[in-house]
């Protein structure tokens, strides 16, 4: 196999020849999404990096690679010898890939990148900073598809229907919701192009993506008819039989350029530019009136039904109930035998794996002891994997895939005897945590408003965290989703009843340890008042919080009653599903703190 040298050598002869003097290449796919199937993975082919978010730039003579900080130190480590300088892109004294690019160039240069990854903003961006540059874009490179060798083909696998015991909805509920949408944009026609949003109109599930159960597709949905754009070997004569007694028209995957192209002018076609790639924008008749919206279905599926909400409880039942069982079992084999965060994370998949309707895990575990903890997306390999020894934090955030629901959770336990430092570190952390949970707001309130109330305690002692403090989660879907966040910068959603949100608050210590404590939060009513609607969260996430780095002294009344009161809610829960050894083992490990 070349090496990262070689292959940008290749890659810079082929720029040479068609006078390009920069490559663009970003991690996504034609559908621009966070987990992409390995025949899309070309950031990774030629730079060797394998977070799930950064793009690469080549130069004649220089290549960079822009991440934020929850991969710096794996880019450093993959980048090593490569040739290609890391930047950090979260940082304020780092440029953007786009002003480094116009930096080096001169009127008359040629910036090269592949329209079908590139999303419609992504492109726009570029095209506005250098149109008064007299540099020109050729969005028709497919540079890397000559010079990859052995690139592995699309998945061929066979999408499965996601029953409507568990969606709630059927295919024809949600299309007439979508169309009623569409309605009011005076749309005629909409096209979907992300993964998870597809797989959740349609009721199905497939395994081309890593870790979210989605399928490579496309669809769209005019007020009389809906075509969906997929290889036909990956439908059986069963779901092709239930699609067309639903109207919905099948083609092949490549079949969607055709029909853009030929698509009904004076149509008024409805895409969210986040999401559709260049592409396709391209080959849209200019006769035809383009709506330009955020996703009716990013919104749709962001709040979650009655069945889905139920779903979601039922699922942390079960993954509570593996949590304990590794719990229990990390710490009876740690000072025992060896335990590294492979074998860990290994183990932890196994006892997920013995729950009914159980399909995989909603992404890599992070596993990851000691300095790893601080390394806020570690994917450990066996060249990093560390042994587990009993006098640090082990940080573990994972999440299992099933069919009542997607579940993300992450525990920090202190394997050995905590330092003052380390007891205050995660206090702050678990205080934030809990204030956010506690929270009651008015209806309108956006994720950037709630996010102060997890920072707060850790402010107060001069820390802070550089990730958002929580994500939508998917419904047997992506484990990430829009269109609700809670982070420092605003993106404009309003919390409504029905959506699941992650609330992570974390503190990380490099080279030393990393803290986060993670459940999942359903949005429900809290009450009515003469100023308007509150809302309030539900902790939907069940299992211990460790003890043993708590420092009680830092706790007020009110944050110790709230831990009690879950504690108490884990047990009472878990406990019918658990045998003897591990009742007692729970028992203990949700004990009230005084």
């Amino acid at each position: 196999m070349s090496t990262t040298a070689e292959k940008i050598f290749l890659l810079r002869t082929k720029m040479l020849h068609l006078g390009i003097d920069a490559f663009i290449i970003p991690g996504s796919d034609p559908h621009m999404s966070e987990y992409t199937a390995a025949h899309w993975k070309k950031r990774e082919f030629i730079s060797g990096f394998t977070g799930s978010a950064g793009t690469v730039v080549v130069l004649v003579e220089e290549a960079g690679l822009w991440t934020d900080s929850r991969y710096y130190l794996q880019a450093e480590e993959e980048l090593a010898g490569s040739g290609i300088t890391l930047f950090k892109a979260s940082e304020p004294d780092t440029p953007d890939y786009v002003d480094w690019i116009g930096e080096r160039l001169n009127p008359g240069s040629k910036i090269a990148f592949e329209a079908e990854v590139f999303s419609i903003d992504a492109a726009r961006k570029l095209s506005k900073k250098y149109k008064h540059y007299g540099i020109t874009l050729d969005p028709n490179q497919t540079l890397l598809d000559d010079i990859w060798e052995g690139r592995p083909p699309l998945p061929e696998n066979t999408i499965f229907v996601h029953e409507t015991k568990y969606a709630g909805l059927s295919r024809k509920e949600k299309v007439e919701n979508i169309r009623k949408k569409m309605r009011q944009q005076d749309a005629s026609h909409y096209i979907i192009t992300a993964l998870d949003e597809i797989a959740w109109t349609l009721n199905l599930r497939g395994n081309d993506v890593p870790y979210n159960p989605v399928f490579h597709a496309y669809l769209i949905i005019s007020l009389d008819a809906v075509y969906l754009f997929i290889d036909t070997h990956k439908i059986s004569a069963s779901i092709g039989k239930v699609l067309a007694e639903d109207d919905i028209t099948v083609h092949l995957y490549t079949d969607i350029f055709k029909w853009i192209k030929d698509m009904p002018v004076e149509s008024g076609l409805l895409f969210d530019p986040r999401t559709t790639n260049t592409k396709i924008y391209s080959l849209v008749p200019k006769e035809v009136i383009k709506i330009e919206k955020a996703s009716i279905v990013q919104d749709l599926k962001g709040v979650k039904n009655q069945t889905e909400q139920e779903g979601f409880r039922k699922a942390m039942i079960k993954d509570g109930v593996a949590m304990v069982k590794f719990l229990h079992w990390l710490q009876n084999n740690v000072a025992k035998k060896t335990v590294t965060e492979l074998s860990a994370a290994h183990q932890l998949k196994k006892f997920r794996a013995e729950n009914e309707n159980f399909v995989g895990e909603s992404f890599g575990a992070i596993s990851g002891f000691a300095a790893h903890g601080a390394i806020v997306h570690y994917s450990v390999s066996p060249e990093t994997d560390a042994t587990l020894t009993p006098d640090n934090f082990y940080l573990i955030d994972s999440g299992g895939q099933y069919h009542e629901g997607t579940t993300d959770i992450t525990r920090t336990i202190h394997l050995g005897t905590p330092s003052a430092q380390q007891k205050s570190d995660y206090t702050m952390v678990l205080k934030g945590n809990i204030a956010l949970d506690t929270t009651s707001f008015p209806q309108g309130t956006r994720g950037v408003h709630l996010d102060i109330l997890a920072r707060k305690p850790l402010w107060s002692k001069g820390l802070n965290y550089g990730h958002g403090t929580g994500h939508g989660v998917g419904c047997f879907l992506n484990v990430h989703e829009g269109p609700q966040s809670i982070r420092p910068n605003d993106n404009g959603v309003a919390f409504e009843k029905g959506m699941v949100t992650s609330n992570e608050p974390g503190l990380y210590r490099t080279g030393q340890y990393g803290i986060r404590i993670e459940n999942l939060l359903l949005t429900i009513e809290s009450n009515q008042s003469e100023f308007g609607e509150f809302l309030k969260f539900e902790t939907l996430t069940l299992c211990p919080i460790d003890l043993k780095p708590i420092e009680p002294s830092l706790l007020t009344h009110e944050e110790k009653e709230w831990l009690n009161n879950y504690h108490q809610k884990v047990y009472d829960t878990l406990s019918p599903f658990l045998n003897d050894e591990l009742k007692q083992w729970l028992q203990e490990h949700t004990k009230e703190i005084n």
